[in-house]
């Protein structure tokens, strides 16, 4: 039997395994970090004043192999040939969201989903915080878990958490969790299998009681067909039906059911456009109501809230055209929501990396809504293919500034300039967020060029 040298060996050195790497150091256990490419050089002299062992570049099993348990970095599909190897030793593979949660006593909320789950995220620490509670947000929304408790432990942790993030979980297990919708995404990871993909976001309720409570998008056809699973307490959300325990919106309220009362409120009073952000807004009301929130505490919290970026954000109006990013919107279920906000006079600038996109789910808000259909990407053969017939106007661009001139070409007084891409942005951007600030930097450009040309007349 091999002697163990390490406690974990963590793969990979983004910000989840450098993460997992500082909190181990903290809690003493010895540890090895393996990347597959180069480690930066701030990362690897970071590791050296940690005093762990490190290799880049490659992985070598035999190394790997003297650690009792492996914390895998989200980013690191399973089908890779170092993860087989491993299994096959049978060495344990958790993520870093499972291995830092064994050091936290907070009250723990996990929010998963294929779209809606920063922005959910981000209201419920919202709603919390302004209630006056300890509570910090962490996971998939930016700062990893691990890094957040290198510093202290809140009473309270909003985790938004990705498939990827959940696929190694073990014994992890939040007091709250909320599925907020299962739609196609990411399934170049999951062998191209729907069902593959859903199974990954209800990890998230595996180890669940009837002691915590799972709170749930009830119109969902995929979370519907999984509920079976569920030991936990169950709350639906849907819109335009009646929930007797959970909440439901109904001719422009939204009504809190729980077992002992009900509580009412206008939509009037919800912050974020767009019927997506409906259940998102709901889920993150719920959650709070069920640490206590009261709803006059939620209405405060709703006033005050500002959104992440690069979500339906209004960013400028030149001309009486109303510019919004829409960045995030990397799947074809996002781009559906942000479109059916819209009016018509809709110019759409989508493109980047295909995901297997099926479009026929927004077939007809485009033909009902765009007018001008602007590709952004290398390859746009998938969408010239979708809807050419569909749209007046049809125009290739190979980056964020051409798209939005030609935007604003393309335009008429009342029309609204649409970011929202449907794909992924590694074609021509490192990130949704640099696509995103890319394109409003090009639109404040033309807003001062606009501006001049009006002084100088």
């Amino acid at each position: 039997m091999i002697e163990k040298a390490y406690s974990i060996c963590v793969l990979g050195s983004g910000e989840s395994g450098m993460g997992a790497v500082r909190l181990a150091v903290k809690q003493g256990l010895p540890c090895l970090l393996s990347d597959g490419g180069a480690i930066s050089d701030t990362n690897k002299n970071e590791l050296q004043s940690l005093g762990v062992d490190y290799e880049e570049n490659g992985h070598t099993i035999e190394k790997i192999e003297l650690a009792v348990e492996v914390v895998k970095s989200p980013g690191i599909p399973n089908s890779v040939e170092i993860i087989r190897e491993i299994k096959i030793l049978g060495i344990q593979i958790i993520s870093e969201i499972e291995f830092a949660s064994r050091y936290t006593d907070a009250k723990i909320v996990g929010i998963t989903g294929s779209n809606g789950k920063t922005t959910t995220t981000l209201l419920t620490t919202h709603l919390l915080k302004s209630a006056g509670l300890d509570v910090e947000s962490a996971g998939n929304v930016g700062n990893s878990l691990s890094n957040l408790l290198l510093d202290r432990d809140p009473e309270y942790l909003v985790l938004e958490l990705s498939s990827f993030q959940l696929d190694d979980i073990d014994e992890f297990k939040p007091d709250v969790a909320a599925i907020l919708n299962i739609t196609p995404d990411h399934l170049d990871r999951y062998e191209y299998r729907m069902e593959l993909y859903a199974d990954a976001k209800f990890n998230i309720v595996q180890n669940m009681t009837e002691g915590e409570t799972f709170i749930f998008n009830g119109d969902d056809h995929n979370i519907q067909a999984r509920l079976y699973r569920v030991n936990a307490l169950q709350k639906s959300v849907r819109l335009d039906e009646f929930v007797l325990e959970g909440a439901y919106s109904e001719y422009g309220y939204a009504v809190f059911n729980n077992p002992h009362d009900s509580q009412v409120l206008s939509q009037d009073d919800l912050p974020l456009l767009g019927k997506h952000n409906i259940y998102n807004q709901i889920v993150a009301i719920q959650i709070a109501m069920e640490f206590g929130v009261t709803l006059d505490q939620v209405l405060k919290g709703l006033k005050t809230f500002k959104n992440a970026p690069h979500r339906l954000e209004v960013v400028e109006e030149i001309e009486g055209v109303r510019f919004i990013n829409d960045s995030k919107a990397t799947n074809v279920d996002a781009v559906y929501y942000a479109l059916d906000a819209m009016h018509s006079g809709v110019v759409w600038i989508a493109g980047g990396v295909n995901k297997g996109n099926d479009y026929n789910q927004i077939a007809e808000l485009v033909k009902d809504k765009v007018r001008v259909l602007i590709c952004l990407g290398k390859d746009n053969e998938h969408l010239i293919k979708a809807f050419k017939e569909d749209v007046e106007v049809l125009q290739e661009v190979d980056s964020a500034e051409k798209a939005a001139e030609e935007a604003l070409k393309l335009s008429n007084s009342g029309d609204t300039v649409l970011l929202s891409p449907a794909c992924a942005s590694f074609d021509l951007f490192n990130s949704y967020e640099d696509r995103g600030d890319r394109f409003k930097a090009a639109i404040q450009e033309l807003k001062r060029i606009e501006q001049s040309k009006h002084a100088q007349q």
